[in-house]
């Protein structure tokens, strides 16, 4: 586990820009694991900015985004998928058939998740963005969910839902399901990038640090991986003791 400690969010966010720009410039046809929310807007905004001042050909490069919700047409403002054109698609001028989402509105949604799933095994990702969330919680995986699930339908907690609520006019109108790549596809990533800003986030990048591997915490589930990078601000790395990190600034 290699420990990113950095003073705040904007570092985080070009930490993680940098990473993910190396990687790219490293292998033109990467496979990148792309996540949403409010966490990895900094981080998009800080990798375009890099490639428009040193452009990289991205012709080559596929991206698969950990989840989508149930319910909502891909053109929907509130859309995973209308916020990673905002945020990611359009600015890199990615073309439509680079950009692989999970299809919320497929009239046969097990059957969504199985087509996700075997898409994911056949391009295979090769460094994967996550987030986390208060609970732990890493794409839409939930306490509770098991450290082999693959692409599947999850129920949101409520707490989920409330946290992504500020994206929608009401709560009412935030769905209650969505699609999610499961713990046991985002495990077979070669790379993961965990970043994490906020005191909000301490508990579980704490968890992951010094717990061990627990369903009731999903986040820990990393611990099985050989090869996990986790850029954390001070506020989200406050409750990492110093002689333990081994971090740098």
């Amino acid at each position: 586990m290699n420990l990113i400690r950095v003073p705040d969010y904007e570092a985080m966010s070009r930490e993680g820009a940098s990473l993910f720009y190396e990687a790219i410039q490293s292998r033109p046809d990467i496979c990148l694991g792309l996540a949403t929310g409010g966490t990895p807007v900094g981080m998009y905004e800080a990798l375009i900015r890099k490639l428009k001042e040193e452009p990289l050909d991205l012709n080559g490069i596929y991206t698969f985004n950990l989840d989508e919700y149930t319910g909502l047409d891909e053109e929907d403002p509130n859309s995973f998928f209308s916020f990673m054109k905002h945020h990611f698609y359009e600015p890199l001028q990615l073309s439509r058939n680079q950009s692989f989402l999970p299809d919320g509105t497929a009239g046969d949604l097990e059957g969504e998740c199985r087509r996700y799933e075997s898409l994911l095994e056949d391009y295979g990702v090769d460094l994967q963005l996550l987030g986390v969330g208060e609970n732990g919680h890493i794409g839409f995986n939930e306490p509770g969910t098991s450290f082999d699930s693959v692409t599947h339908i999850v129920k949101l907690k409520t707490s989920t839902r409330e946290a992504n609520a500020r994206f929608f006019s009401s709560m009412d109108e935030v769905p209650t399901h969505a699609i999610t790549m499961g713990i046991g596809s985002i495990l077979k990533a070669g790379r993961i990038v965990l970043i994490a800003s906020g005191k909000a986030k301490a508990e579980a990048v704490a968890q992951l640090m010094y717990g061990t591997e627990d369903e009731a915490w999903p986040i820990t589930a990393l611990r099985r991986h050989a090869d996990v990078t986790v850029i954390a601000d001070a506020a989200a790395a406050s409750l990492l003791e110093e002689e333990k990190e081994g971090s740098h600034d």
